[in-house]
């Protein structure tokens, strides 16, 4: 048994004790919502006060620490300070729950807040296809120039009718591989789309010339496969996974624009400041964007190498089409309009402390 603090220092913790016990009582309340319930168990008023009552309770340790008050009381408040911290800082959260919830609403509410990085990101793409396809199409040796011959794999000018149409529905014996495919086409396409996130901390300016380059060589190729009056054919081969390979490459094109916006015009935060931000928000969108370009990698390597039936892959597009333009158009705007308030406030809160 410890022995009894002496008389003085008695007095002194009783008198702390009671100027202070409020607040960590309030303190322990919340806690122990938090712990029941997640920090969804909270009012927007109990996020806002939950830092600065971990700031108070610091400085309560560190006070009674310095006059040397009684052992009971510092380990009482060093416990409730490590509580609040993991509270604050690091709230314990089951994945599943982080899953759903990025699924749910953090990531289609991200694209919905940066629409219109989204639509000047799908603007150079078509720019690009457009231009290559006119290019091609006025001078077929041209299609060399925006693909690659290795690339194109005798996919070009030179070859027949009959062998450009034998690529869309021929599966070419490699069925057993087709799962080792759709992982090598997931591994290319989201670094493409690395790419294009990273480079817009070079102020941007990259990232369009990636998007225009990507859409020349789609131009490129639906110029040839139109000459040959293949393009009902090609359209249904390329759109079945494009709509949603081509959608994340959109996604991470203007997630690196709202990187370069952070870092051209921060406004009235220091640059460094709002870039960190702004990185924080565009991950959210790139996250998502790797999760799109792994279904369009199954989509490619499996589903369009053994349905050669025309209908049914527009069939696929077309709801993939409507799925994404519903996904990010309405899932989570009430939990968006719900959460946002509140989410905000402790942010703010955290990032004051």
């Amino acid at each position: 048994m410890s022995p009894a603090p002496p008389p003085g220092i008695a007095l002194r913790s009783f008198e702390f004790r009671n100027e202070r016990q409020a607040a960590w009582l309030e303190l322990e309340n919340l806690l122990g919502l938090i712990e029941a319930k997640g920090l969804r168990g909270l009012a927007a008023e109990q996020a806002i006060r939950l830092p600065h009552l971990y700031r108070a309770t610091l400085s309560s340790l560190s006070v009674a620490r310095s006059i040397s008050l009684d052992r009971n009381l510092l380990d009482y408040l060093e416990s409730l300070a490590a509580r609040a911290y993991f509270a604050v800082y690091g709230t314990r959260r089951h994945l599943r729950e982080t899953v759903v919830e990025f699924l749910a609403w953090r990531f289609p509410a991200a694209v919905r807040r940066y629409r219109w990085h989204m639509a000047l990101a799908a603007t150079f793409l078509l720019l690009g296809a457009l231009a290559g396809f006119a290019i091609t199409a006025a001078n077929a040796d041209r299609f060399y120039t925006f693909i690659d011959p290795e690339v194109a794999q005798g996919r070009g000018p030179a070859a027949s009718t009959s062998e450009l149409r034998a690529v869309l529905y021929d599966d070419g014996g490699v069925a057993d591989a087709l799962a080792a495919f759709a992982s090598f086409l997931f591994t290319h396409n989201a670094r493409i789309g690395m790419l294009a996130f990273a480079l817009g901390f070079l102020a941007g300016l990259p990232v369009f010339l990636l998007l225009f380059v990507n859409g020349l060589s789609l131009g490129a190729f639906a110029a040839l496969y139109h000459e040959r009056g293949l393009s009902l054919d090609f359209w249904g081969w390329i759109l079945p996974h494009g709509v949603t390979e081509l959608g994340a490459v959109v996604l991470c094109g203007g997630a690196g624009l709202v990187v370069a916006q952070a870092l051209v015009f921060p406004g009235r935060m220091a640059r460094l400041h709002n870039l960190a931000a702004g990185g924080r928000h565009a991950a959210v969108v790139v996250i998502g964007a790797v999760l799109l370009f792994f279904a369009a990698g199954l989509i490619e390597g499996i589903f369009r190498q053994t349905v050669h039936s025309v209908p049914i892959r527009y069939g696929v597009v077309a709801v993939s089409a409507a799925w994404w333009i519903f996904y990010f158009g309405w899932v989570g705007r009430g939990r968006e309009r719900r959460g946002t308030a509140h989410r905000a406030a402790l942010e703010r809160a955290r990032e004051g402390g």
